[in-house]
This record gives C-alpha cells, structure tokens and sequence, in this order.
C-alpha cells in the first residue's frame, strides 16, 4: 500500500519539478504571455491530438473498447455528479463570482495534470482511456459550462465542440483502433515525437502562469477554500466509490480517478475572461487548487490504486 502512494508522490513530484521551471522561467522574463499563449496553442491544437492518436494505434480488441464504453459513461456521471454539487453550493449574491465558483468545483484540469500522470502511472491504456474523459469533459465544457458562464443558451457552440481538436484525434485514433489500420513508421514516429511533448510544456505553462499570480490572495477566501476541497477531494472520493459500488476496478478506475482529483482547470480563467466574469478569482482558485494537488492527488490516486486495482 505505502510503495503505491510513494509511487504518485513520486510522479506528482516529477510534474511539479516542471511546473516549478515554468514558474521560474515565468519570474525571469523566459516567458511572457505571449509565448506561453503560443506554446498553449501548441499543446491544444498539435500535442495533445498526437498523444491520443499514437495511443490509438493498436490492434482492435474487444476488453478494450468495452472499458473505453465503460469510461466514457463514467466520465458523464462524474461530470453530472459534480454538477449537482456545485449548483447545490455555491449561491453567491454575487452573479459573476458564483458562476465561476461553481465552474471551477465542476471542472478539473483533465488534460494538462490527468493525461501526464495517466501516461506516467498507466502507460499507454491510462491515455488511451484518458482520452475519452477529455472528449466528454469537453462536450460537457462547450455546452452547460458555456451557459453557466454566459447564462445565454444561444452561447453553447457544437461547432466549437465538433472542431476542438482533442475531439478530432479521439474520433483519428478510434477509427484507427477499430480498424486495425496499419500506421507506417514515417507517421508514427513524428506523431510520438510530438506527444512526448504532452508532459513537459503544459507543465512549465501551468507554472508560467502561477508565476504570473498573486500566490497569498488564494489564501484569503473561505468560499475558495470550500471550491478547492469539494475539486480535489470530495469529488474524487465520491466517483471512487460510486465506481467500486458499480463493479468497476483496474485501469478504467484509476483512469477516472486520477481525471477527477485533478485541480481546478485552466479554462476557468478562459471562460471568466471571456464572459465578463471575475478573473481574478479564478486565477486565484487555479492557483490554490494546483498548489494542493501536490498533497491530495498523491494521497486520493494512492488510495484508489491500493483499494481498486
């Protein structure tokens, strides 16, 4: 059991090296907004297609489209579950804080945190599994999240969602997996090349951006403190155990595990900049949340390996 929890730790640690690089690279001018927003685009449009491709590049098998069904049905019942949650909580009197308050409880950083530990802790099955959280997070994340942040159904965009491009790898990569298509090494090779880039720029952007926050004032609010533990702890212990209770053990649970136990997410501060929302909170409950995911994630995903697997 313990050798399960220094195992995360370990790779929690490797990750945070990272971050902390990013942050440093953020504190001596290396990085600026412009290029960290550059290097996003990167991750978003190039990186992270790749890395759900080259993990969909497998002979069909039957056990792991049933687990990747599996997942996908998982992933909409946490995100219902944390939606219920976070409307349930937080009424703020306070319009544009409450919205992102709850976005930000319903919404975890299950691409940048999740698909690097998944691929660390997993191999190849955590991303391949991986990917398919991230697909349903974000039809969830383009439809109900653009309405709790806008409160105009008229802002919800399929479109957005059809062409977000993690979306387009996931539907490459499963035509490729239920085909059996043969990839020659002159694509695969590049196609790896590029998702070996998943760890270590999303990581140095999270720390750009934390170097570019004012750590103390996330310390400062109650309602933060409540958000962050309700993300980090509350909502990974209750999808645990809603999947045991459900039969669901190995891969697929740990998978979905270490998706839900992942801090607040980045996009939080996307969608309150865009919708006219506060900020500044949302800069806060990211960096709060990504500072304690260093303690929880170790302790929750530890958990669910020594319990689950």
């Amino acid at each position: 059991m313990f050798e399960n929890f220094i195992t995360v730790g370990t790779q929690v640690v490797e990750l945070f090296i990272l971050i902390g690089i990013g942050f440093l690279c953020g504190k001596t001018k290396m990085l600026n907004d412009k290029t960290a927003k550059s290097i996003t685009d990167i991750v978003l449009y190039i990186v992270c297609p790749c890395v759900i491709i080259e993990n969909f590049i497998r002979p069909f098998d039957t056990n792991m489209l049933g687990g990747l069904l599996t997942t996908a049905a998982a992933s909409f019942l946490i995100q219902l579950l944390s939606i219920v949650i976070a409307m349930l909580i937080f009424h703020d009197k306070e319009p544009k804080k409450n919205r992102v308050y709850r976005f930000a409880l319903i919404f975890s950083n299950c691409g940048y945190m999740s698909l690097p530990m998944q691929q660390a802790i997993l191999g190849s099955d955590g991303v391949f599994f991986g990917a398919v959280y991230i697909v349903i997070f974000n039809i969830i994340m383009w439809t109900f999240g653009v309405w709790l942040s806008s409160g105009d159904k008229k802002s919800m965009s399929l479109k957005k969602i059809a062409l977000n491009p993690c979306i387009i790898g996931m539907v490459v990569g499963f035509v490729i997996f239920l085909t059996s298509c043969p990839i020659h090494e002159v694509i695969a090779k590049p196609i790896g090349f590029l998702a070996n880039l998943n760890t270590p720029l999303p990581m140095m952007i999270v720390g750009y951006y934390l170097s570019q926050s004012k750590i103390s004032d996330a310390f400062k609010d109650g309602k933060g403190f409540i958000c962050v533990l309700f993300r980090l702890i509350a909502i990974p212990l209750l999808a645990f155990g809603g999947m045991m209770m459900c039969g669901i053990r190995g891969t697929v649970l740990i998978t979905c595990v270490i998706a839900a136990a992942a801090p607040v997410a980045a996009a939080t501060t996307m969608f309150a900049a865009k919708f006219d929302n506060d900020a500044k909170l949302s800069v806060n409950l990211v960096t709060l949340s990504t500072l304690l995911s260093v303690i929880t994630m170790p302790l929750i995903v530890g958990f669910a390996r020594t319990v689950g697997a």
